[in-house]
């Protein structure tokens, strides 16, 4: 996500460079550009790696603290992508 707000940070209407909801300006002749740009930020994103051991134990501890087990369930999904098998 990161990535992708990096790519259209120079296209804000705004001179400080945040984005908010209906703050682009993006000039016609710039948008073929901006899409490859965006996939390409998306495509690095998408090289998907499994966890390993260590990680995984440090967020089910930290998770633990979390008041619901639907809490600990959001913690997990902010931290990893957990795709259904």
């Amino acid at each position: 996500m990161e990535r992708v707000l990096g790519v259209l940070r120079p296209y804000a209407s705004n001179w400080t460079g945040t984005l908010g909801r209906g703050d682009l300006v993006i000039p016609q002749r710039d948008i073929p550009r901006l899409i490859h740009e965006i996939l390409d930020a998306v495509r690095e994103d998408a090289e998907l790696q499994e966890v390993g051991d260590l990680p995984l134990v440090e967020a089910l501890l930290a998770g633990k603290r979390c008041a619901s087990a639907q809490d600990q369930a959001d913690f997990l999904r902010k931290r990893f992508r957990i795709l259904p098998r």
